[in-house]
């Protein structure tokens, strides 16, 4: 299972600018084989600042994601909207496990 965790940082409004990209690029990816979880989370106290959360089953996956059709042409969108920060980090896990007794 591969864990990716990122942070993409906007330029004021673009967010709401770009938040029809960002739906398609959610709903198409979703329904990718070995897509386990595929979010954006806008944060409540910095409106620009994007958290982005993925699951991947294995690399094969992720790697079939990012070859996709919808993501070159989400990449070209984002690029548009000159971005003021990207970090994205994967993570490799052997699985979840239950945080409660």
């Amino acid at each position: 299972m591969i864990l990716i965790q990122g942070e993409l940082t906007l330029p004021a409004g673009a967010v709401d600018a770009n938040r029809d990209a960002m739906r398609t690029m959610l709903e198409t990816t979703r329904a990718e084989e070995g897509c386990i979880l595929y979010a954006f989370a806008q944060d409540v106290l910095e409106p620009d600042l994007i958290r982005i959360s993925e699951c991947w089953t294995d690399q094969d996956a992720l790697n079939a994601h990012a070859a996709s059709a919808h993501m070159a042409a989400f990449n070209p969108a984002m690029g548009a909207a000159k971005p003021l920060g990207l970090d994205v980090r994967a993570y490799d896990s052997d699985g979840p496990r239950s945080l409660r007794g």
